[in-house]
């Protein structure tokens, strides 16, 4: 059994969780590294999911900021925000706001709403935002 921590509209996963099925949060949900998720993930708030955890299918959320590592073989679907940090590998994003993509990112497509922002290399396929920048190398 998974216990989650709930302080005001924040849930907090326990260290080591895993959840078997899909999950729903209503509201902003943190997630320690190296949690799993064997099914989808939808979260009506800001998700923080932590360094080298997983997703089988995909995320809905408000905006979500994907720690280094993780791993999302389904889509990622926000109402605002995403970043992505160093290394993580997603299936694809659609974000109705801005994306921030860092150094190693491996994804499929990516469809930003506003402005599209990549630090360093990433592997990818298409991309699309009203801006896109690329910083670095």
């Amino acid at each position: 059994m998974v216990t989650l921590v709930r302080q005001g509209d924040t849930f907090y996963a326990q260290r080591g969780s895993y959840f078997d099925g899909n999950v729903k949060i209503d509201g902003n949900f943190v997630v320690p590294p190296r949690t799993h998720f064997w099914g989808r993930l939808a979260v009506a708030g800001r998700l923080e999911l932590g360094p080298r955890s997983t997703v089988a299918l995909g995320i809905t959320c408000g905006s979500a900021i994907i720690g280094s590592n993780a791993r999302i073989k389904g889509p990622v679907t926000a109402d605002g925000d995403v970043t992505v940090l160093d290394n993580a590998v997603i299936h694809e994003i659609r974000a109705g706001g801005n994306v921030t993509l860092r150094t190693g990112v491996h994804v499929g497509d990516v469809t930003a709403g506003e402005a599209l922002v990549i630090h360093g290399k990433i592997k990818s396929k298409k991309l699309v935002g009203k801006t896109v920048k690329v910083l670095g190398d």
